[in-house]
């Protein structure tokens, strides 16, 4: 689902790291080696049909190659 940001991301916490995020080898052998983090957060964005949502959002982080993968779990309004 294609969204865009308009706020900044807050509350943001770590869910897993290293060996313990499921999808780490393809990660890996997409975007490289690194101190994988899996991460979640919230954020007000937009989505594609215009509408502007508060949502839950999870995406993957390495240190020197920045946050990957951003998907949405829970709309919250």
């Amino acid at each position: 689902m294609f969204f865009e940001f308009i706020g900044e991301l807050s509350e943001v916490e770590t869910i897993a790291s290293g060996r313990g995020i499921k999808e780490i080898a393809s990660l890996r052998k997409v975007f490289g080696r690194g101190n994988w983090r899996k991460r979640k957060g919230m954020a007000t964005i937009r989505l594609a049909d215009e509408t502007v949502h508060t949502a839950e959002l999870h995406w993957y982080e390495a240190t020197g190659l920045g946050k990957k993968e951003f998907k949405i779990k829970r709309i919250l309004d």
